[in-house]
């Protein structure tokens, strides 16, 4: 009996063994696929391609937890209600991130030894938070806010964390700006991905976007951890201010010669950062603004859910082509490449204005998709070229805190204004063009002058 049961079971075993392989094959080639672009140019052997797939759990994460709020404060209900809701959500989200944005970094400058626990965390957070969402996702009931509340901030933190982790990971043959753009460009694939696996997800149910996040955000948890040790190191680092002391610019301080302040290196990075304050703005603002305004005012012939989807789609193939721009164009002459983009996105912005329509709404979209990319790209080559090596890594990380900062006030500003296109685009080129008077003249008389700080590859 034993030989008949070996004699059928074999040939039973082999053919599951068979099978599995195949069904396993496309999902091993995709993953070795992944693997090869990720860890290319030495990214693998420098630890690179860990955190280039762990920004993609990341982004892949958020874009569930986005589709599921979506639809409890925004669809789920008539556009007077989700104005009210998004406006509580904005009171009890954005507005307290203003004042927790400043604690983030100089906090997280006290604990550079604890970066990859810090990213973990962050992931960890949101895991639990989103399974503690779940169970209000579909009454939309006000324990949802607090929630929504820790899951931005952790999101935050970690995108400042991220910042400051990239120039610990750089392999010899990948400049900052390359290195960055490949971060950005694999988050928004996989946002490209997660959002129909949401949206999938959605029909099951509100809270079912919910479970996959916490599925995503625990794996991110152990990619946060797997990242190397040299994460963790702070050898060589000193903490970034906004300014120096008085003391220091007479060349001591007690005695002692402290860490340069930003505005010791130079305007660029000043201006540069004005500049992509006032883009970050636009991105806040748009993604409020026109949520609105496409609900009541659709595109042409399409449904207002559909109408959003079309603008994002814009907005994500603009930043993903001004990513791929500044990779191509690498750090050449970032002042006047964050001048130009400043330029014509307030340019677009006054002829949107002017003629404001469903073309012009998405030719907007797109074009802030793109100066974002570059203007932001730009910026860390300023940080990467003027800054010195002993405060940059925290340079990185006050940079991004402030330009999240930006983000929620232009924000705040779009879910405030009428819903009116033209009044919109006004507001948008009024606060583009505060940008541009305090930012552009400086940016290309310091391209003129020359960087203060020999250039580092």
């Amino acid at each position: 009996m034993g030989a008949i049961r070996s004699a059928e079971g074999g040939p039973l075993r082999r053919t599951a063994r068979s099978a599995g392989r195949v069904l396993r094959a496309p999902f091993r080639g995709a993953a070795r696929g992944v693997r090869r672009a990720t860890h290319a140019h030495g990214a693998g052997e420098s630890g690179l391609g860990k955190l280039i797939e762990l920004h993609a759990v990341n982004s892949a994460g958020d874009v569930l937890i986005t589709i599921a709020l979506a639809s409890t404060v925004f669809f789920s209900v008539p556009t007077d209600q989700a104005r009210g809701r998004v406006a509580l959500y904005l009171a009890v989200t954005m507005a307290p991130f203003v004042f927790l944005a400043p604690v983030i970094g100089p906090l997280l400058d006290r604990v550079p030894h604890g970066r990859r626990a810090a990213m973990a965390s962050a992931m960890l957070a949101r895991a639990l938070l989103a399974l503690m969402m779940s169970g209000a996702v579909a009454s939309g009931g006000l324990e949802l806010y607090p929630a929504a509340l820790g899951v931005l901030v952790a999101s935050k933190a970690y995108g400042v964390v991220r910042s400051a982790v990239v120039p610990r990971l750089l392999p010899p043959r990948i400049a900052l700006v390359k290195a960055n753009s490949r971060v950005t460009l694999g988050g928004l694939l996989a946002t490209g991905l997660a959002a129909p696996l949401g949206a999938a997800l959605h029909q099951l149910g509100p809270q079912w976007p919910l479970y996959g996040a916490f599925v995503v955000f625990a794996f991110g948890t152990y990619l946060s951890l797997s990242l190397p040790h040299k994460v963790d190191s702070a050898k060589g680092e000193a903490r970034a201010r906004l300014a120096a002391p008085e003391s220091r610019r007479r060349g001591r301080w007690w005695g002692r010669s402290k860490a340069p302040g930003l505005r010791t290196v130079g305007a660029s990075v000043l201006h540069g950062l004005q500049a992509n304050g006032a883009l970050r703005m636009l991105s806040g603002f748009l993604t409020f603004f026109l949520a609105f305004l496409l609900r009541v005012h659709p595109l042409g012939g399409l449904s207002p859910a559909f109408s959003l989807g079309f603008v994002a789609v814009a907005a994500g193939a603009g930043n993903a082509l001004g990513t791929a721009m500044a990779a191509l164009l690498r750090s050449r002459g970032p002042e006047k490449m964050i001048a130009l983009v400043l330029s014509v996105t307030l340019g677009t912005t006054i002829v949107a204005a002017v003629l404001f329509g469903a073309f012009m709404v998405v030719v907007v979209a797109a074009v802030a998709g793109i100066s974002q990319a570059l203007g932001k790209q730009s910026l860390d080559s300023l940080i990467q070229r003027d800054v010195p090596e002993e405060v940059r890594t925290s340079a990185f990380a006050r940079s991004e805190t402030l330009l999240q900062m930006c983000w929620v006030v232009g924000g705040a500003i779009g879910i405030l204004l009428p819903l009116n296109g033209v009044v919109g685009m006004s507001v948008a080129a009024a606060f583009l063009a505060l940008g541009a008077a305090t930012a552009v003249r400086g940016l290309l008389a310091a391209a003129r002058r020359g960087s203060p700080h020999p250039r580092v590859a």
